[in-house]
């Protein structure tokens, strides 16, 4: 096959183990679930992804990919400073409210598999690395002292885990007036 024709094949696959994955767990999927819905054999399958823990490991690379991804072109299209760091509570807010939300991906993996699971236990920590890297980035424009960027990253994983508890978008706009509050108390 073309190399093309691979990606192709790769990509059905990821979108699969994605929605899936998402949907109702780790553990609780199967590969003969991942091929009914990609219509990809097991065979092909199993050339792609040698298991079902490398399969795993790329669904969160690229969920990582494109989560961040996502958030970004969303804050970058506010005017720079304390607009884009609070963007990010107007992005989480739309996200809760998308039909089939469940909840951070990367948490609940880590829930599932992150004590047996070397490569889901680093996927996880490395994408809540890089959200919070993105954060600190935004405190920064927004001229806030450096340690806010902690505060900010407690206060929307909270919010992703309350929205997800709940089936409300209600926690993204707490957050982002908790973090209004933390952005006036620290120009004053």
């Amino acid at each position: 096959m073309a190399p093309a024709d691979d990606q192709a094949i790769e990509a059905r696959a990821l979108d699969a183990a994605e929605e899936l994955f998402y949907a109702r767990g780790l553990q609780a999927v199967g590969m003969d679930a991942i091929r009914g819905a990609s219509g990809i054999s097991l065979k092909r399958l199993y050339q792609l992804f040698p298991s079902k823990e490398a399969l795993i490991e790329a669904y969160l690379r690229r969920r990582d990919e494109r989560w961040r991804a996502a958030l970004e072109r969303y804050v970058d299209d506010r005017p720079a400073g304390r607009e884009r760091l609070l963007a990010v509570f107007d992005w989480l807010g739309r996200w809760f409210a998308e039909p089939g939300f469940r909840g951070c991906a990367f948490v609940n993996s880590y829930g599932e598999l992150g004590a047996t699971s070397p490569g889901v236990a680093a996927a996880a920590r490395a994408h809540k690395d890089a959200f919070r890297r993105h954060l600190a980035a935004l405190v920064a424009e927004a001229d806030a002292p450096a340690a806010l960027a902690d505060h900010v990253l407690l206060l929307a994983e909270g919010a992703i885990t309350t929205a997800a508890l709940t089936g409300g978008a209600e926690p993204a706009r707490q957050a982002r007036e908790a973090v209004e509050l933390l952005l006036s108390r620290s120009s004053s």
